[in-house]
């Protein structure tokens, strides 16, 4: 369903498209043609309606993978008739899902990788709902078995991506989250035990926070839960929210304990879109042990052919993004994934160390200690004639789209921007992309009037 903001104007639905000399006549625009029309001019006419695209190399908004190997298009393409969910039919391609689910257990340090559970979803946003779900079903059983109420289930969370608002909304569950205050732009663990009680159903840490791309002190949290129950008795679980540091953490920092070493830790979710490196549209849950995943959740479908067991939230879904994360699972192994991630971490911090030279600026995050990429603001006390909207807007002119957006509550009055890099965005692309924002600065510098792009006209392409 396509969702219209009140300052939207409908489209007058007699409104036509010409195709010029490929089409015969023109389409109507928001109707349903009542002809026919020739493959080929069909599809130059929406090939030629695409042009006017972003070109995705130069998306440093998002951590949305944008290049992929010839092979994984190749796959991609044998896979487009192949639906996920009919196992019976493709049990080839279960099995290269059910290899990938403990490929990444036994990469996340679980105790007992080779009976696990998990799966693939549509995206990490689908496995953070799963591993949501999980919790609260959890804590609703051990509530129902001590004859407690079960109507006021809290989630703890810092700065985060919109889908545990959505979570929350959605499953009605009250969210708690960590605001930022002063320097301190992630969940702290004093933070989360103030918000800690009997009906706390966990604690999502983000590993890749999307406004900073810094990892929130998961082992910190950890440790502070673990004082909170030996005082009160209460057991509160975490949730990781690796959506991109699960496939830069291990590769990156293998010293920092964040996943299945904690033992509180019981599930993760990751993108395998992103830093793994697959088509969009690829996603993963897996829990510590079976017993995570509440039996309540698991459904039986016997209409397909065969017996299969589903706890995914979609249900038929492409296959080709499944495959293509085993083929890059073994065609890179831990070696060609640790020399991606570090060639990525390269980049952005030399990104952030040709920021440090610019006087205005003022780097929230250089690209090292959490995921490749950088994060600034514009320092205090300073007062150019542009702010970074302008900036950003400035450089989607020359395609880039770097996004600038306020910090959430209680520091919206923080403004930062942001180049996330990934695989595709090469040292030499980097180099062309600070050239722009050095013409940049100094153009709107040395502009008469001061650029007014302001927060809404900037926000119609970041992704937050």
């Amino acid at each position: 369903m396509a969702v219209h903001s009140k300052q939207e104007i409908f489209p007058a639905l007699d409104e036509e498209v010409s195709g010029g000399s490929f089409l015969e006549h023109p389409l109507p625009k928001y109707r349903f043609p009542l002809e026919e029309t020739e493959p080929a001019p069909a599809y130059q006419l929406v090939h030629d309606q695409l042009l006017l695209d972003g070109n995705s190399r130069q998306n440093l908004a998002t951590f949305c993978q944008t290049w992929v190997e010839p092979e994984v298009r190749q796959l991609m393409d044998e896979c487009l008739d192949k639906n996920l969910i009919d196992r019976d039919e493709y049990p080839q391609t279960t099995e290269l899902e059910s290899r990938c689910v403990y490929m990444l257990a036994d990469l996340w340090h679980c105790p007992d990788a080779a009976n696990t559970q998990g799966c693939s979803t549509t995206g990490s946003s689908e496995a953070a709902m799963l591993g949501g779900l999980a919790m609260k079903y959890r804590w609703k059983k051990r509530r129902q078995q001590e004859h407690r109420p079960t109507h006021r289930p809290n989630l703890i969370c810092g700065p985060v991506h919109t889908c545990w608002p959505r979570f929350a909304r959605y499953f009605d569950v009250e969210l708690r989250q960590v605001p930022c205050v002063g320097n301190r732009l992630l969940m702290s663990p004093e933070e989360v035990l103030k918000r800690c009680d009997e009906n706390t159903i966990g604690v999502v840490p983000t590993l890749g926070v999307t406004y900073t791309l810094q990892y929130e002190p998961v082992h910190a949290i950890a440790l502070a839960l673990d004082d909170f129950e030996e005082v009160h008795g209460i057991d509160i679980p975490i949730h990781i929210d690796a959506a991109s540091g699960g496939f830069t953490a291990p590769f990156l920092h293998p010293a920092v304990s964040w996943d299945f070493r904690l033992p509180r830790v019981r599930s993760i979710n990751v993108s395998g879109h992103k830093f793994g490196l697959s088509p969009l549209g690829c996603g993963w849950i897996v829990w510590r042990t079976k017993r995570d995943l509440p039996e309540d959740l698991v459904f039986d479908v016997k209409y397909l052919g065969g017996h299969m067991r589903s706890f995914a939230l979609n249900f038929s879904r492409p296959g080709g993004q499944v495959v293509a994360q085993y083929y890059n699972f073994i065609r890179l192994g831990r070696k060609g994934y640790t020399r991606i991630a570090k060639s990525c971490q390269a980049v952005g911090s030399w990104f952030a160390d040709e920021l440090r030279k610019f006087e205005i600026f003022e780097l929230i995050y250089d690209g090292r200690d959490g995921l490749p990429g950088c994060t600034w603001s514009i320092k205090p006390g300073e007062y150019p004639r542009f702010d970074l909207y302008d900036l950003a807007d400035r450089l989607r002119g020359k395609g880039w789209q770097v996004p600038a957006y306020p910090m959430p509550p209680h520091r919206t009055d923080l403004v930062v921007q942001r180049m996330v890099s990934r695989l595709g965005v090469s040292r030499d692309l980097a180099g062309l992309l600070m050239d722009d924002l050095r013409q940049a600065v100094r153009f709107l510098s040395s502009s008469r009037a001061r650029p007014s792009v302001g927060v809404e006209a900037a926000s119609g392409y970041h992704h937050i």
